[in-house]
């Protein structure tokens, strides 16, 4: 069987295995909780129905699996698999009729996401139509860039969480916390370093496919670029909610960088009050 065969039939149940819980339980966050799991299955299938003998595709599906662990990992810790719903899903909602927000949900929430997670995972077909490609300098290179970005938004999410308890801890003990988000470290370059790294790893993931077919005219391109638009989308739509919370993140989107981390511009910083 094809591995895009394959994975269309995962995708399909997974669908089915998201969106009816979603029904029963009012909650919409059930594909989130598989975000960072059913891509590590799709690199999986790439490389198992290959019989584990393309290097190539055995590294990508390492890079992925640990991909997949970090996020996990992070998004167990914050409660992701305890009933905790994504807030932004509440905020539409509240703006949509009940049957508007039901066809958002099965054909964006459960479809859109669950086909993007697949597709993102396809340049590991164009690395496998090219098996006289071996490994080679490039493909090396593009390895230990994946590897920095994991590890620069592994820095990221650790230094948000480490921001998020002391100011809870801050506001427990009746003081002031030093902000009301996260300005330090790489916030102090790119207000979203957590989303840069994230699109870096796939747009290597990409680039792997674009190297063995010596070509960057890929169609397994289309899941990172929709990735990305998707990204987009969603930093404007967080941020409005940010802003609507904290008058002062206004001054921090003058001041930084959205995503891609650069020099932040020379302004006043705004004392963050509770």
């Amino acid at each position: 069987m094809s591995p895009v065969t394959l994975s269309l039939i995962i995708c399909g149940a997974v669908c089915l295995l998201t969106w009816i819980p979603s029904l029963f339980t009012g909650d919409s966050s059930w594909v989130d909780r598989m975000w960072s799991i059913i891509p590590v299955v799709y690199a999986w299938v790439f490389a198992g129905l290959a019989g584990l003998s393309d290097a190539r595709l055995n590294i990508m599906a390492i890079l992925i699996t640990l991909w997949g662990i970090r996020l996990t990992f992070n998004f167990a810790r914050r409660g992701g698999y305890s009933g905790y719903e994504d807030y932004r899903w509440p905020v539409l909602r509240a703006k949509m009729k009940p049957w508007q927000y039901q066809l958002f949900n099965i054909f964006f929430i459960v479809i859109f996401q669950n086909l993007l997670l697949m597709a993102i995972v396809f340049p590991m077909w164009t690395v496998s139509q090219n098996p006289s490609a071996g490994l080679g300098v490039g493909f090396d290179i593009l390895v230990v860039l994946f590897v920095l970005a994991l590890i620069g938004e592994t820095v990221a999410d650790q230094q948000q969480w480490n921001f998020q308890k002391r100011k809870h801890a801050a506001i427990a003990a009746g003081q002031t916390p030093e902000s009301r988000f996260c300005q330090s470290g790489l916030f102090k370059v790119s207000r979203h370093p957590n989303y840069f790294f994230e699109l870096a790893q796939w747009w290597i993931v990409f680039l792997m496919g674009a190297v063995a077919a010596g070509s960057l005219w890929q169609w397994t391109g289309v899941g990172v670029l929709v990735l990305t638009g998707l990204f987009v989308g969603s930093t404007r739509f967080t941020e409005q909610i940010t802003l609507s919370k904290y008058s002062e993140y206004a001054s921090y989107q003058k001041r930084v960088s959205a995503v891609i981390p650069f020099f932040p511009r020379k302004s006043e910083v705004t004392s963050a009050t509770v």
